[in-house]
């Protein structure tokens, strides 16, 4: 099934990008009134959230004053639009909130670094290879289904990042390119988040603050859930064939590289027991991510485990260990630092109390309209928000409170308000420059930003169509 495909625009560097975006958020706060809702704790899986209370909004004045343009001027009970000091703090208070993140990124490179000199990544591909060189296409889509699966299930993705670089290797050595080794994991992972079936992440909380049972409606939501891995895995396969046919007409210019594998690396024991090793203790954080509430932190310690194993088991000297890891670090500078200045964008919205008013007038201006135009509106503010609030959790939170209730007064279901939540989170995160997720899986898999849009963008249109139409059929068929 042909795709819409654009022609190539030179787009900056993604710092450049995101500095940019940061600059126009900041000079957004002059212009988008402030405000606040009031908000109240709840308990969640042993977790305490911050719920917006509906019909609780005020605006806030602004203030304003040559102190406050060059850097910043505090007044009580008023907002304060970004300075220019704010301007140039944002991305140093973007690094520092993400400092969880960033460090996770970086102890994923060290490790692969360390596990890459033991030869185990050379031998798995090799031995990946050699097994499915005759039978590509059951490989991509066993991977491809499995992660949307992850995705959907128990909203696991992020814990996933360190696959990128075998992915990638993987995909190289079946014929493929490197965007394609990342598509292995980013597009099935956002197409799990989006068509959710009970993933605790978004949908959980979603029914919880909506108060509709869990569970409710999962017909509608399996067959949305195959529909669009079955649309997106023939996206891949067909952009796969491209690369065969004719590898110069790729999304991403490689050169035709070969890639950095050493195809004579026979299968050891020493390769096997890393690789059991590493599966063992990641399906432990796996499990410990969903049922103990492990975070980034946790996870980071567990994957450095993985390397000082790997280590040991690869009998790597304490000098050669090092000099991996430190190799494998160089590699994720650009990557983590992506994080931080995709959180800056986050620094100055928040700062200046603008998001709540966008909350606002959306929701009143949806509930003018009748139920199907009201449906469509919702995905597509939830789409848009999403930019601003990355986060599933987060946008959860801060929109179902007042989707719900909106829900009621067009005439839409609620279960109907929390799909529109879903999709525009799951679809939206596969495109926007502020998910600090995807940056990082993009930049550790060494595709540019502007490759990769122009690579996705028929792909995220076409769902945004598909979800739109089920939007459609589901308001027809009260859903």
């Amino acid at each position: 099934m042909p795709f819409p495909t654009f022609k190539p625009v030179k787009v900056p560097h993604v710092f450049v990008v995101l500095s940019l975006i940061v600059l126009f958020s900041g000079l957004s706060t002059y212009l988008i009134p402030s405000g606040v809702y009031q908000r109240h704790e709840v308990q969640f899986e042993g977790t305490t959230r911050n719920i917006i209370v509906p019909g609780t909004y005020r605006p806030i004045p602004k203030h304003f004053s040559l102190k406050g343009l060059l850097i910043g001027d505090h007044a009580e009970d008023k907002a304060h639009p970004t300075s220019i000091l704010g301007f140039i703090s944002a991305i140093p208070k973007g690094l520092n909130q993400s400092a969880a993140l960033i460090f996770y990124v970086f102890i994923i490179g060290g490790v692969f670094g360390i596990i890459k000199r033991t030869g185990t990544l050379d031998a798995l591909v090799y031995t990946v290879f050699d097994l499915f060189k005759n039978s590509r296409i059951i490989l991509v889509s066993s991977l491809f289904i499995g992660f949307a699966l992850m995705a959907s299930l128990l909203g696991i993705g992020g814990e996933l990042i360190p696959l990128i670089p075998l992915l990638i290797m993987i995909a190289e050595g079946l014929g493929y390119n490197r965007i394609f080794g990342v598509s292995l994991l980013v597009i099935p992972f956002h197409i799990g988040w989006a068509a959710a079936l009970t993933n605790p992440f978004n949908l959980q909380i979603a029914h919880m603050v909506s108060e509709v049972p869990l569970g409710s409606g999962i017909g509608f939501r399996i067959l949305f859930f195959i529909t669009t891995v079955i649309f997106s895995l023939l996206f891949l396969i067909i952009y796969g064939k491209r690369i065969w046919r004719r590898p110069s007409g790729s999304a991403i210019d490689e050169n035709n590289s070969r890639p950095d594998i050493d195809f004579q690396t026979k299968l050891e024991s020493k390769h096997i027991w890393i690789s059991v090793a590493a599966f063992f203790l990641l399906s432990i954080t796996f499990y410990a991510v969903n049922k103990m509430g492990w975070g980034i932190i946790e996870m980071s310690g567990a994957f450095l485990a993985v390397g000082i194993i790997s280590a040991l088991i690869g009998r790597l000297g304490e000098a050669e260990s090092v000099n991996a890891f430190i190799k494998g670090l160089e590699m994720m500078i650009v990557p983590a630092l992506v994080v931080g200045f995709a959180r800056g964008i986050n620094v100055v919205l928040d700062e200046a109390l603008i998001l709540d008013t966008i909350l606002y007038y959306s929701a009143n201006v949806l509930q003018k309209y009748p139920e199907i135009i009201a449906a469509e509106g919702m995905y597509i503010f939830q789409s848009m928000l999403n930019f601003f609030i990355p986060s599933a959790s987060g946008q959860a939170l801060v929109t179902m409170p007042l989707m719900a209730p909106l829900a009621d007064l067009t005439g839409v279901s609620r279960l109907m308000a929390i799909f529109t939540f879903t999709c525009g989170d799951g679809f939206s995160n596969i495109i926007i420059p502020t998910n600090g997720i995807l940056m990082a899986m993009l930049s550790i898999g060494g595709v540019p930003y502007d490759k990769w849009f122009k690579y996705i963008i028929g792909l995220f249109l076409f769902l945004s169509l598909l979800a739109g139409l089920f939007i459609l059929i589901g308001v027809l068929t009260g859903y």
